[in-house]
């Protein structure tokens, strides 16, 4: 007996098709940009959601402030209002300094560099997903929140807006695998790139020769290249520097200052589009990272060892007797902060031959251009 309706597709076949399918959308995905907009659309669609998803800790938050007893509310208000009044008078003797720095710029002729703009954002949700370092927050386009906006916290660098819905967007952490940033050494100006490990209490330095002047408990700092990060903010401390013996290159791991474990309130950056300035020199990350927070940094060495401060190293060498040494040391200085990989070895060569030349006045200018090609092939290693 035949049966009533027809049987339909095979389960093989159905399940070709479901793969066919995922695949294609896969693919179309990573190609297309029009997904894009439709990821944008979706997230603001669940936006809500993350708002509900919220809101138990809020009342809890809240409940849990109420039940908190009369005596110790009453101390924290006076605590707070001693400290409110501290920081006020703080801020009359900053106003102050703001005023006479404005006038000594003007007489110095120098640009002033004006305030950034900065919101403060709150982390509704983060992602579970190991692979995956996301947070969302409570600001989007309505608040002038756009795509590669940098993010930072209390301690330092946080991450950089990657989508962005109507009123929430989403933040990738410097700790993802597919993160990089651009840093540079404090003590010394050495000029690297941070990449995300896939943990949150990691970073990586790639790419760094085992020669290179870095040292565990130095401070990273954002060196301004690249125009996304502002200068002069704190990124992570050298935890480790392993030389491997049969690798050119060494192992660096980098602890983020930022507790990205534990993030809470979040500082959205706006850079000043009127600004034409060139990328920072060393010295202005240096000095910007003094200013903006310098409770976060480290004491800064007095004088540098012979081996470690290349960067300083050819301003004593300008003073000796001999003319070749200061124009043989500064190709080498140039070399080593453009690529971010100092060799002390290298830098030191040219300034220690031409002495012996000195005595012959015929032979000075002869040997001159072996010494001048050594620092060009120690930087290229």
């Amino acid at each position: 007996m035949k049966p009533i309706f027809g049987r339909g597709p095979s389960l093989q076949l159905r399940l070709f098709l479901a793969v066919v399918t995922s695949v294609s959308l896969l693919i179309m995905d990573s190609r297309l940009i029009t997904f894009n907009s439709v990821r944008s659309s979706l997230d603001t669609l669940i936006s809500p959601l993350h708002y509900l998803a919220n809101s138990p800790r809020q009342l809890l938050d809240s409940a849990s402030e109420r039940l908190e007893s009369q005596d110790r509310l009453i101390l924290e208000n006076r605590a707070l209002r001693q400290e409110l009044l501290t920081k006020n008078s703080d801020l009359l003797m900053l106003e102050q300094l703001k005023h006479e720095n404005d006038r000594l710029r003007e007489l110095l002729g120098s640009p002033l560099r004006s305030d950034e703009r900065k919101m403060v954002a709150q982390v509704l949700t983060a992602d579970t997903d190991p692979y995956t370092h996301q947070v969302v927050i409570d600001k989007g386009s309505d608040q002038g929140v756009y795509i590669g906006q940098p993010v930072i916290s209390d301690k330092g660098v946080v991450g950089q807006v990657i989508s962005v819905g109507k009123v929430s967007s989403r933040v990738l952490l410097i700790s993802d695998a597919t993160h990089a940033i651009p840093v540079q050494v404090l003590r010394n100006d050495i000029r690297v790139i941070a990449s995300g490990t896939g943990r949150r209490d990691e970073l990586q330095l790639e790419h760094i020769p085992s020669s290179t002047d870095i040292r565990p408990g130095d401070m990273l700092v954002t060196s301004g290249l690249g125009g996304r990060f502002p200068e002069g903010y704190p990124v992570g401390i050298i935890k480790s520097f392993d030389v491997d013996s049969q690798n050119a290159f060494a192992v660096v791991s980098v602890t983020p200052t930022a507790q990205l474990e534990r993030l809470r309130y979040l500082l959205l950056l706006w850079p000043n589009k009127s600004e034409t300035t060139p990328p920072p020199t060393a010295d202005e990350v240096r000095e910007a990272a003094r200013e903006r927070i310098p409770d976060a940094l480290p004491p800064l060495e007095t004088a540098p060892d012979a081996e470690g401060a290349v960067p300083a190293g050819a301003t004593p060498t300008s003073n000796t007797s001999s003319g070749t040494a200061p124009a043989s040391a500064k190709p080498a200085g140039a070399a080593a902060s453009g690529n971010g990989a100092v060799k002390p070895s290298a830098s030191t060569a040219p300034a220690a031959k031409p002495k012996p030349a000195a005595n012959k006045p015929s032979a000075t200018r002869t040997p001159a251009t072996p010494p001048a090609a050594k620092p060009v092939q120690g930087a290229r290693q």
